[in-house]
């Protein structure tokens, strides 16, 4: 297992869309090991593939938040929501690609996701809660969108002037 760097906003390929995984390889299997490593480490709930420079249909995510549960991870490629719920929920977000910045996003409460596991098995399941928040989440980044997309123009523009000087600032390091 690799920890991989992870891009910050602004860069151009996280709003790419990605292509899909055309079959579990063991590059496939690498990647997804390589990139929960990488979600525990930061750490994060989610990471999806371009995140980590790659513009493949996948992403992990864990949301166990217990600390005495055992971790609950979940690879999913080629992920696609097949229903969602008319209630909503709104949830404050944040994200590995734009780190310490946090705003309310309002989605779906209730999702249904099938995808292809790293059994080469198609799944489905209904996530709610931050299970659903995060699925979507990473879905819209393997359709080159970011949670600061649902915000107004001049909240999303003062964010990215903030990731802007924060990459600045890293880079002078």
């Amino acid at each position: 297992m690799t920890l991989r760097s992870i891009l910050l906003h602004p860069d151009p390929r996280l709003k790419k869309p990605c292509d899909p995984v055309a079959r579990i390889s063991p590059e496939i299997e690498t990647l997804a090991a390589d990139m929960l490593a990488t979600m525990y480490d930061a750490p994060g709930v989610g990471l999806a593939a371009p995140q980590v420079g790659v513009l493949s249909r996948m992403f992990v995510m864990d949301c166990e938040k217990d600390p005495e549960a055992p971790p609950k991870p979940i690879v999913m490629v080629n992920p696609v929501i097949t229903w969602g719920s008319e209630g909503l929920n709104t949830y404050e977000e944040g994200c590995l690609s734009i780190p310490d910045q946090y705003a309310e996003v309002t989605r779906p409460a209730e999702v249904r996701v099938e995808w292809l596991g790293l059994d080469g098995k198609t799944h489905e399941r209904e996530f709610d809660g931050l299970w659903a928040t995060c699925a979507q989440h990473e879905i819209d980044h393997l359709d080159g969108r970011l949670f600061i997309d649902y915000l107004s123009p001049m909240k999303r523009q003062m964010i990215t002037r903030k990731m802007v000087k924060l990459k600045r600032d890293r880079a002078r390091a």
